[in-house]
């Protein structure tokens, strides 16, 4: 349960929002002008009214304490998840003032609370029910499985060749072809079943032309898809984990089966990319007592946020299963036991040369890795000319901040937040430089999301 007298910090809950629109609309909900019968309850339940444009408030009610991560509702339209409101009230609940007081549910509000904890424990006696059902039939999978191989390795081998002519042609013509011939390919990884094969082809057909030195970036690029093409085709020779890792990388999905880790899992970043067909959320995990990162993904709709929300700086108490790979440290997670709370966990620091070097350990492992996590101790943010980079507080290294983190607001948070003096940042580090995604000031103060 989560105690009442422990509340979130306003970062927490805004972390949670959906888009910046979200989160702008949602703290000009945080004050209690808008809200009336606003309550909650040592069971972790947050509900409240809140006007607007109609002649019926909104209805909103927000489950804390559930296992399976916070949980709304709320009578507005919005198709966003969790919706300004439900984020409006969370921040009005963060504050001392009052503006939320214990008491009993209203009929509204407990008519959902009441469903959704009966929905979830149904749902677990239907989990536990499904496990004694019997399997698919094991030799119809195996022959959907050898079709699909067949159809990758014919497209590797399509691919192979159109590697070759373009090399042979020059990289120039890479540039007068245009965008449309690196489509046309893309599509045809499609047909062949290789999804992680036609992405990796789009994103060469966004290099020509991008700038200084874009051949050198071509070339690099072609090289590793070269490699993943052969590690493909040579699959059964290559050892377990990197087999694994090279499925993994061409696109055939995988199931965690490694065992379950129990632990206390601090949420060190939570953030979402987007394209035209999808929206992907990444969170990153850390496990206090097994001393491992873990990477959760979620995924939703073209528009509309993934379903699965953790605040970050809080900690909770689940099972987390590996999936298969060299280095791969995406995991699944399991059964949760104790909802989100707060924590004073933080991971390990390294300097930033270890960091680099941890970067190069992982990229033996998995060659085809843009970057990966690690946390720096008592870096200091640092302006270098047009571009900034993360110090050492006690050395004579650093690491350049990603340019794609130039223009957003998150690096000013974190020089803010340092103020010239040493902090902790959690982020990814890779080959186009380090990506802060959370930072922790000298001593134990809260988490900055930067993301």
């Amino acid at each position: 349960m989560t105690q009442q007298g422990v509340r979130w910090t306003a970062d927490q809950v805004l972390a949670l929002a959906p888009d910046a629109a979200s989160r702008t609309a949602g703290s000009k909900l945080g004050a209690a002008g808008p809200w009336s019968e606003a309550g909650s309850s040592d069971e972790g339940t947050v509900w409240g009214l809140c006007r607007g444009s109609g002649s019926r408030p909104y209805q909103t009610v927000i489950d804390i304490a559930d296992s399976t991560g916070p949980a709304y509702t709320c009578s507005c339209p919005s198709r966003k998840f969790p919706c300004k409101h439900a984020l409006g009230l969370l921040l009005l609940w963060t504050g001392s003032d009052g503006s939320v007081p214990r008491g009993p549910a209203p009929d509204w509000a407990e008519q959902w609370i009441k469903g959704r904890r009966e929905r979830a424990a149904e749902k677990r006696t239907t989990d536990g029910a499904s496990g004694t059902a019997s399997p698919g039939d094991p030799e119809a999978a195996r022959r959907r499985a050898q079709r699909r191989a067949e159809r990758i390795t014919a497209g590797a081998a399509e691919l192979e060749q159109r590697l070759a002519d373009l090399l042979r042609g020059g990289l120039a013509s890479a540039e007068q072809a245009g965008y449309g011939m690196w489509e046309e390919t893309a599509a045809r990884m499609v047909d062949a079943q290789a999804p992680g094969l036609a992405a990796r082809v789009r994103e060469l057909g966004a290099i020509p032309s991008s700038g200084p030195g874009w051949p050198v970036r071509l070339l690099e690029e072609c090289a590793l898809l070269h490699l993943l093409d052969q590690g493909w085709l040579r699959r059964e020779r290559l050892p377990d984990d990197l087999a694994a890792t090279v499925r993994s990388r061409v696109g055939l999905p995988g199931s965690a089966d490694g065992p379950p880790v129990r632990d206390r899992w601090l949420v060190l970043a939570q953030y979402d990319t987007a394209d035209t067909r999808l929206t992907t959320r990444r969170i990153w995990l850390y496990g206090a007592e097994s001393d491992r990162t873990a990477l959760l993904l979620s995924y939703g709709a073209a528009g509309r946020a993934p379903e699965l929300t953790l605040p970050v700086g809080l900690a909770f108490e689940a099972e987390v299963s590996a999936y298969p790979g060299a280095g791969q440290l995406r995991a699944a997670l399991g059964e949760r036991f104790t909802p989100p709370a707060p924590a004073r966990t933080r991971p390990p620091g390294l300097t930033a040369s270890q960091a680099a070097a941890r970067f190069g350990e992982a990229l033996r492992a998995d060659p085809w890795l843009d970057s990966h996590p690690v946390t720096l101790a008592r870096v200091i943010p640092t302006p270098d000319g047009d571009t900034w980079q993360l110090a050492d507080a006690d050395g004579d290294f650093a690491l350049p901040i990603a340019s794609s983190l130039l223009s957003r607001p998150g690096l000013w948070r974190l020089a803010a937040l340092s103020g010239g003096a040493p902090v902790t940042v959690f982020g990814e580090c890779g080959h186009r430089g380090f990506t802060p995604l959370t930072a922790w000031p000298e001593g134990v103060g809260e988490p900055v999301s930067l993301c």
